[in-house]
């Protein structure tokens, strides 16, 4: 009777505890948020100004892990295999969070769709489709850009960060739509800074790149910004038509980056991480230091736009990757 008793009375103190921890006040501990880059890039510059206001609003210590490689891969398993509690988010962007379980689908053991949520897209990275001037390139609009493609096949070169890169996407995908235009591609392992080089020298005459890095070489004249990749044009560039303005939309990629969970996540833990995320970025402090990076605040409404948008972004994702066939593996 006396172990009946015991064994009762552990049982009532298990489930006492359960149920103080379902009503335990988020966070109440330390939050990782797991970056898939080294540091000093845009996507960890944005989990660290995100970050440390979390940490200023929620009195609970909030860190940064740096878990690059495998095009995000390594990353997005931290946050699949850890306990599904909140305590471990990832910040990442629209290559990792969007291509890559399109494209490396068959090297992920889980349905990434299936393991991974949205907390919220955190900023978008305004894009220029632009073309250098070095040796007097003529090329002054799109449409432009497309008759001097047209008339000189295989002549037109542009610049990418990598085979497989969102910007190789975007150009394959324009020169697709405009009607197969006959162009070569050029990628450079040093990234977008070797990008703007290899167009400094009129090399490369054409590429999709930031705003942000970019838009020092249009201010010299070095290079001509033909359209922007932007929901809207932008207060400092209002005599630039967008994509979709020019005719084409959905060429071209806003570079945003976001915030993303385990699908499996309690629900009250979602709303409460989603709160403490939006509140963060309405801080002046960090609406500041976003700005002076040329970044646009975009977080989503609610915890169902977030998803929407993921789902909306994968979709693109493998509608893209339909259309324009680049060998990645």
């Amino acid at each position: 009777m006396k172990r009946l008793a015991m064994l009762a009375s552990a049982l009532l103190l298990a489930l006492a505890a359960q149920a103080a921890s379902a009503q335990e006040k988020y966070p109440s501990r330390t939050i990782r948020i797991v970056v898939p880059y080294a540091p000093g890039g845009a996507t960890d510059i944005v989990g660290r100004i995100v970050a440390d206001e979390m940490q200023k609003l929620s009195g609970q210590p909030v860190i940064v892990l740096n878990k690059p490689g495998a095009f995000g891969m390594i990353a997005i398993d931290e946050v699949v295999k850890s306990a599904p509690d909140g305590y471990t988010v990832m910040v990442g962007n629209v290559s990792t969070n969007a291509i890559t379980p399109v494209i490396y689908a068959n090297k992920m053991n889980y349905d990434y769709t299936a393991k991974v949520a949205a907390v919220t897209n955190l900023v978008d990275i305004p894009a220029f489709l632009v073309v250098t001037t070095a040796n007097d390139f003529p090329v002054k609009s799109v449409k432009e850009l497309i008759d001097w493609a047209k008339k000189n096949p295989g002549k037109l070169r542009y610049g990418t960060v990598g085979v497989g890169s969102y910007p190789h996407y975007d150009f394959a995908y324009f020169a697709k739509r405009v009607g197969d235009l006959d162009v070569v591609t050029l990628p450079n392992k040093n990234g977008a800074s070797g990008v703007i080089q290899d167009m400094l020298r009129g090399d490369v005459q054409a590429a999709f790149l930031n705003v942000a890095s970019t838009a020092p070489h249009v201010k010299s004249g070095a290079f001509r910004a033909i359209a922007l990749v932007n929901k809207e044009r932008l207060p400092d560039y209002p005599n630039l038509p967008t994509m979709k303005e020019v005719g084409y939309d959905g060429v071209g990629t806003i570079a945003w980056n976001g915030m993303f969970m385990s699908s499996e996540t309690p629900k009250p833990v979602q709303e409460a991480l989603f709160k403490l995320v939006k509140q963060a970025l309405g801080a002046p402090e960090v609406q500041d230091k976003l700005h002076k990076q040329n970044f646009i605040i975009s977080p989503n409404k609610s915890l169902a736009d977030a998803q929407g948008w993921l789902a909306g972004e994968i979709k693109h994702w493998r509608e893209i990757t339909e259309v324009v066939k680049i060998e990645t593996q």
